[in-house]
């Protein structure tokens, strides 16, 4: 039987080292006395574009001795991969999906973190693939899965996820070159020689190991969420001024303990966005809530005060111009772009905000009179016709934005507010009257909100199909089940133009 070459694909994001990673292999086949052959095949621009690279590596004397060359492939093919390399969890889904990694063959190799793509986070839903299927599907896919969050071990190394793929290749043993072979050929590139060798030698011990990681990451939402709780039912800090002691008082004193975290949250969340009479109105809504009906686990009152502190804090212009402008912002992209103490940083924001944004800002008359046909709005509009690109790291970008965002002193005198109040109460008045019916159909009803989201077209779709949902439950009256509502739910959630949610009103008779 005529010896075959070893194959390894390797599934990269742009910009992740996924052609540097393929050299690095070539390179260490060559060095050693092997031949080797490396293509790629881009992809699209989502999630900064995804490459495949292929690697066929065949010893040379064993052409040698067969007295010819081998015919090397340009492409991998399914089920005829030794190795697959994946910089990213759903790179590694991919992998599976295509039929590269097989539980005969394959070693598997990938990363645990993720970069969502653009249909995940599109979606007007939760949109996120499950890691934990994904995990459990690769794991039952390949004859070996090495698998750990390599991003994070790129970034305490100060390295490049491609020297952390290379030193969990060579840590698994499937290749015949030792660990010092590994290295010569990192040693050989040049560039960035000790920052990879120190992410190589992590990875490396961690694939010998082999120490499974899985049960730590699905943990890791449950631990998140019982810290947050945690923090939020510790006793208020000293230096909290003193009223908002007193709206953390008000909570502890008028909410069931289940309740309070997520109460605190919003709390949180509509001081940052307004002020404390903002926070204070949250908490009189909420306490009309609690006064009512209540399911026996408590669900109404925490989705209520999610999703109520969700759509108070709107997403407007002013919002975002303030969220652009925070120093942390500032301080979060110069650690990603990994920008060093004596570096000039420049950020640009491409801005494209329609008339009916811009009116929306506005105090209500002059916002008003804006959206009405005429010389005015012919103006802005030529004006706004195209977007422009403000660098918010200079000082006139800077506080053309600042100044959008210290407008939110006046936001309660703006046309959005006034539409934004007025369905949030009518909103609140339909959970109510639903909960003196039924407690489970008014959770169903408080979730609905999940419709209402985004910006521009995007979030004229949400708020359409909410109302649609509203309308049906309307006209359902007593009568509507808790799981109908779901089902509306979830077919709006699904399509944004409202063709899945327009066949299950018919299903349901309440179109």
């Amino acid at each position: 039987m005529a010896a075959s070459p070893f194959k390894i694909a390797i599934m990269a994001m742009g910009g992740e080292g996924g052609g540097v990673l393929a050299d690095w292999i070539v390179d260490l086949g060559e060095a050693n006395g092997w031949l080797a052959q490396t293509t790629s095949v881009p992809g699209v621009a989502q999630r900064t574009g995804a490459t495949i690279y292929y690697v066929e590596l065949f010893p040379q004397a064993q052409a040698e001795r067969d007295g010819a060359e081998p015919v090397l492939s340009l492409m991998p093919l399914p089920g005829d991969v030794d190795v697959v390399l994946a910089s990213e969890l759903m790179e590694c889904g991919r992998a599976v999906q295509r039929g590269l990694v097989t539980p005969e063959r394959t070693t598997l190799i990938a990363s645990t973190h993720r970069v969502y793509s653009i249909a995940e986070k599109t979606a007007l839903g939760d949109g996120r693939v499950d890691s934990a299927a994904l995990l459990a599907h690769a794991a039952n896919s390949a004859r070996r899965f090495v698998r750990f969050d390599m991003a994070e071990a790129a970034e305490q190394a100060g390295s490049v996820i491609s020297a952390v793929l290379f030193g969990a290749l060579a840590g698994t043993g499937v290749l015949p070159f030792s660990r010092a072979q590994f290295e010569a050929t990192i040693a050989r590139g040049g560039v960035g020689v000790a920052p990879s060798l120190k992410a190589f030698a992590a990875a490396y011990a961690r694939a010998a190991a082999d120490v499974d990681p899985v049960a730590p990451l699905l943990d890791r939402a449950d631990d998140l969420g019982a810290a947050t709780a945690a923090a939020s039912s510790a006793s208020p800090r000293a230096r909290i001024d003193p009223r908002v002691r007193a709206l953390l008082a008000l909570i502890d004193g008028a909410f069931p303990i289940a309740a309070r975290p997520l109460l605190r949250e919003g709390v949180r969340r509509l001081i940052d966005y307004q002020d404390l009479a903002y926070a204070q109105r949250y908490l009189e809504r909420m306490a009309r809530i609690a006064a009512g009906p209540q399911d026996a686990a408590g669900v109404l009152l925490g989705e209520t005060a999610r999703h109520l502190a969700l759509w108070m804090s709107y997403e407007d212009t002013i919002r975002v111009a303030a969220l652009k402008t925070r120093a942390t912002r500032f301080a979060r992209v110069r650690a990603e772009v990994r920008a060093g103490a004596g570096q000039v940083l420049a950020i640009d924001e491409y801005l494209h905000p329609r008339v009916q944004e811009i009116a929306e800002t506005l105090p209500a008359s002059i916002g008003r009179r804006l959206e009405r046909d005429g010389w005015l709005r012919r103006v802005v509009e030529r004006s706004t016709q195209r977007g422009r690109v403000v660098t918010t790291s200079s000082l006139a970008g800077f506080l053309m934005l600042y100044a959008v965002a210290a407008m939110k002193r006046w936001r309660r005198t703006t046309t959005r507010f006034a539409v934004e109040d007025a369905a949030i109460e009518a909103w609140l008045a339909r959970i109510a009257a639903a909960a003196a019916i039924s407690p489970e159909l008014a959770v169903e009803i408080a979730r609905c909100q999940r419709l209402v989201k985004g910006y521009s077209d995007t979030h004229e779709r949400g708020v359409r199909n909410f109302e649609t949902v509203m309308a049906a439950v309307q006209r359902g009256g007593a009568t509507l089940a808790p799981a109908t509502v779901r089902e509306l739910r979830d077919a709006a959630l699904a399509d944004e133009h409202g063709q899945g949610l327009a066949l299950a009103l018919q299903r349901h008779a309440l179109a």
